[in-house]
């Protein structure tokens, strides 16, 4: 299970890279609109479910706060996850385990990135497709391919982000689904800030 709860927090992926897809005109209007929607959004709040293929299933508070800052709040595990903008920190309290990846070497690093570009130098599409009111936008990121594989799911219109899937090597799928979002709200910058119990020091200033 603890395996699977890692899948599922966005930790580095081993996938084989992906090509990037031609997109006709009418999908390339698309996905600017997806791009300048995901750069509206500077903070976000909702309540998540948290489901794997092999049948991991979690529930719980996220707060986002672009660029680069995300939190998962799980309400009946012993886990938090927090990227400050430089790391991307999962701890187990229950273990006493606390990971420290680089947030640009994961999928994460996509969805709180700075000044989004769905289709540039930081991030590649490799698949969309549309049906019943919904979009999927699969991405990899440019310089980092083999650190997974992301894909948005909104709806079409008015455009909402509702969830996103996260596909490993082995072909274990996670998947995100975010009820009740609020965006623009007020949060709280303690929120991204984590401080190793360990050490007593802030991702940021580890110098190893």
């Amino acid at each position: 299970m603890r395996r699977l709860i890692l899948f599922c927090l966005l930790c580095t992926l081993f996938a084989a890279p992906a090509r990037a897809i031609w997109l006709p005109d009418g999908d390339r209007k698309l996905v600017a609109d997806i791009e300048a929607y995901l750069n509206g959004i500077e903070t976000l709040k909702a309540d998540f479910v948290q489901a794997t293929s092999a049948g991991g299933y979690a529930e719980g508070t996220l707060y986002l706060w672009r660029p680069g800052r995300l939190r998962f709040e799980y309400d009946s595990a012993p886990f938090l996850l927090v990227a400050d903008g430089t790391w991307l920190v999962y701890q187990d309290k229950e273990l006493e385990q606390i990971s420290y990846i680089p947030l640009d070497s994961t999928p994460a690093a996509i969805l709180v990135g700075d000044n989004l570009k769905l289709d540039g130098d930081a991030a590649e599409i490799t698949g969309l497709r549309r049906g019943r009111g919904l979009v999927g936008l699969t991405l990899v990121q440019t310089e980092h391919p083999e650190a997974g594989e992301l894909t948005l799911i909104l709806n079409e219109n008015p455009l909402e982000l509702r969830q996103w899937e996260i596909v490993d090597a082995q072909g274990m799928r996670t998947v995100v689904t975010l009820n009740r979002p609020q965006v623009g709200v007020t949060l709280d910058r303690a929120l991204f800030v984590f401080k190793d119990p360990r050490r007593g020091v802030l991702p940021g200033d580890r110098r190893n």
